[in-house]
């Protein structure tokens, strides 16, 4: 069904409110329903009266589509009145809603009454929404009132009603919060000089800094955000959401109302409020909309502006997945559970920051921690709380880090054991130390890719006898995103042969189906949803055992694993191409180079 708006009204005639029998008739006329499928729908409608708004209405009848049957759902319905009324078509983006403005363009009431909500505002022009495509009558005092000209859009009445509630009270409390703050916020070095001229400062406890606090965190878990940050500025606070790996700025506000809020999330994550000297750590636990459990990671920072905080968020549903949903193919996987369940020797997963190694881990210790091991961890900090697992945390501060964390779960008769990250030499010797007594061990690095672990432990003081005595595998990867399966369309210009081209001499065999990003409502119009692991495993051959004593450099070693059978990342992330998952641009910027 096209969203773009038609030229001209098909029923201009038409005036008032939407009643669902005209929608009916409208629906039959457009050839969008057959004739029988109108009757069925008058006669549900007519059973009994409701105060729902009509397309609300026909969409809890299941109206089924003329041709193939499909059950037209409330945004499809919306889309198609767009079309009718003359109107362009609006999914509400509360990313893209400056909820200051919009808020003081007019009252929570006045949106109320009139069924309207203003989206965008610039200084010539109010978008406002609607689901009444044929009441106008507020227009003109709109345009009297805030000075500029009024573009209608036509959007569903359920995001309408529910975001003119959660925009005017989101708006509600960030004023309620500066006006008992006044302009109080975290010293600055630019702000230095003002301090003692006002003992004004905002409770974390107030209701309305409760309020903002617990929308943002709402609002994030509804958008499937992985972080939250709140950002001093010099003149204002900025909040922004990491989505699929990208930021997107949510939410400015003045900087006392920040600064409560970071007061009343470290007070929540068991942190020191009056402390902002220093960087902290916290965690709390809460709930998503759904009431199914989320842990936060929060880390604090002092800068130029005040205390910067970051929240990581931790889904359980999309922290612990299986191999599939990890992203691994059917050669990496079958290779990777064999390798898991050896009974001793070490584990690498390499790969930079947010490149998902800690989901990888998590995902794997979750599947293998029976009843008949003790899984432990060291980590720092504990991403998340797993019940399967014995975590405990270092304290650098208490002298307890990553050797004395090994050295003492080594006496608590570990099967499976976990290190955060090998750091240093003392670390590297503990591991393997561990893995020559009869564990398991799993453990990060940060390396470009598989081979280079082997390397890196060398590096360490690592000799190559225990290497091979120990190492077992290797786990490169990254993160790439996914194509919008809603939006996604065949990419007739891309070529099997310039694939080919990038990962030579490596050839792509099978199913060459690639796609393009086209952009959508629901990927926000970047054409992107969601992320997927690339991954490059190798897995020490006796052969390969034999390159680290003789030639115990990066590229023998990556040659020699290749022919084990490892397909480094940028050719996993080419297969991905061909398959229509996501596109080669992102490939490109995620893998390093074939040499």
């Amino acid at each position: 069904m096209n969203s773009a708006a038609a030229s001209k009204p098909r029923n201009p005639a038409h005036a008032g409110p939407l009643d669902w029998r005209s929608l009916v008739l409208w629906l039959h006329r457009d050839a969008v329903i057959s004739s029988e499928e109108a009757q069925r729908i008058n006669a549900r409608c007519a059973q009994a009266e409701s105060a729902q708004h009509p397309l609300v209405r026909l969409a809890s009848v299941s109206v089924r589509r003329a041709g193939d049957g499909k059950s037209l759902d409330i945004e499809l319905l919306t889309q198609w009145l767009a079309t009718r009324a003359g109107l362009d078509y609006l999914r509400i983006d509360p990313l893209k809603v400056d909820v200051g403005k919009v808020a003081d363009t007019m009252s929570a009431a006045y949106a109320e009454r009139h069924k309207i909500l203003p989206v965008q505002v610039t200084p010539g022009e109010i978008v406002v929404a609607t689901a009444e495509p044929f009441l106008t009558d507020w227009v003109a005092e709109v345009e009297r009132q805030s000075r500029r000209s009024v573009r209608r859009v036509l959007a569903s009445p359920q995001d309408i009603h529910r975001y003119t509630v959660e925009f005017f009270a989101l708006a509600k409390s960030v004023r309620a919060a500066n006006k008992a703050g006044g302009n109080a916020g975290g010293a600055s070095f630019e702000q230095l000089v003002e301090l003692g001229k006002t003992s004004k400062q905002l409770d974390a406890n107030d209701q309305s800094v409760v309020q903002v606090v617990d929308w943002h965190w709402q609002y994030a878990f509804d958008q499937r955000a992985s972080d939250i940050h709140l950002e001093p500025r010099r003149e204002q606070g900025v909040i922004r959401f990491r989505i699929d790996g990208v930021l997107h700025p949510v939410y400015q506000m003045p900087m006392g109302v920040l600064t409560a809020m970071t007061a009343r999330i470290k007070l929540l994550g068991r942190m020191d409020v009056v402390e902002r000297r220093r960087p902290q750590d916290g965690r709390i636990k809460t709930r998503n909309p759904g009431g199914d459990e989320i842990e936060m990671r929060i880390s604090t920072l002092p800068t130029a502006f005040g205390e910067k905080m970051v929240m990581r968020i931790f889904d359980p549903d999309t922290t612990v997945k299986d191999l599939d949903a990890l992203g691994f193919s059917a050669h990496d996987a079958q290779r990777w559970e064999t390798l898991v369940k050896r009974p001793t020797g070490i584990i690498l997963v390499t790969g930079p920051t947010g490149s998902g190694k800690t989901t990888t881990l998590y995902s794997t210790l979750k599947r293998i921690a029976t009843e008949e091991v003790n899984v432990s961890t060291v980590e720092d900090p504990i991403e998340m709380i797993e019940p399967a697992f014995n975590q405990t945390q270092v304290q650098p501060q208490l002298d307890f880090g990553f050797p004395e964390g090994l050295r003492a779960l080594m006496r608590q008769d570990p099967d499976i054991i976990m290190v955060g990250e090998i750091r240093d030499q003392q670390t590297a010797e503990m591991a393997v130390q561990a893995a020559l007594t009869g564990h398991l061990v799993f453990s990060t690095l940060h390396t470009n890719d598989a081979p280079s672990a082997v390397t890196r432990l060398m590096e360490l003081g690592v000799p190559a006898y225990l290497i091979n005595a120990t190492l077992l595998g290797v786990l490169a990867q990254r993160l790439v995103r996914t194509l919008c399966r809603h939006c996604k369309r065949p990419d007739t210009s891309a070529t099997r042969e310039a694939l080919v081209e990038v990962v030579k001499p490596w050839q792509i065999t099978g199913a060459y189906k690639p796609f393009k990003a086209v952009g959508c409502v629901d990927c926000r119009m970047t054409g992107f949803l969601g992320r997927m692991g690339l991954y490059e495993l190798l897995v020490v051959s006796e052969t390969f055992k034999e390159k680290v004593n003789r030639e115990p450099n990066a590229d023998a070693l990556k040659r020699q694993a290749v022919t084990d059978g490892m397909r480094p990342l940028r050719l996993a992330g080419a297969l991905r191409v061909a398959e229509g998952l996501t596109v080669l641009e992102e490939v490109l910027s995620s893998t390093p180079a074939l040499s």
